[in-house]
């Protein structure tokens, strides 16, 4: 059963995390596609701890989680989150990010480290 609303501390801190450009566009793009560190520090053009820092934001509350896929970790939206349809119907309000991975796959970054 789907939880309607949410408690208001809980959506405070997931909009106070996705009030973050860089987050909001993370969670925007494993939406539809698991990423790794690597291919966010890329697509954002930053450092991999201050990527990592942003995904260990994600993943406390538990909007993202991880997989470990050899050496690399992957992480993707966490759909059975209870606070996932808040989520979702933030990210419905957005322009789809897919040109990001368009570019990465065209630079052959998007397969570097899979």
């Amino acid at each position: 059963m789907l939880k309607t609303e949410i408690d208001m501390d809980k959506a405070a801190i997931i909009l106070k995390l996705l009030g973050d450009k860089t987050r909001l566009t993370m969670v925007k793009l494993l939406e539809n596609h698991d990423c790794c560190v690597c291919e966010f520090v890329e697509i954002f053009n930053a450092s991999q701890p201050s990527i990592s820092q942003h995904l260990r934001k994600l993943r406390d509350v538990g909007v993202v989680k991880e997989e470990r896929k050899g050496q690399w970790i992957f992480y993707s939206i966490n759909k059975n989150n209870d606070y996932y349809p808040f989520v979702e119907q933030i990210l419905k309000q957005l322009p789809d990010q897919e040109d990001k991975l368009k570019a990465l796959e065209e630079k052959g970054a998007r397969i570097t480290c899979c």
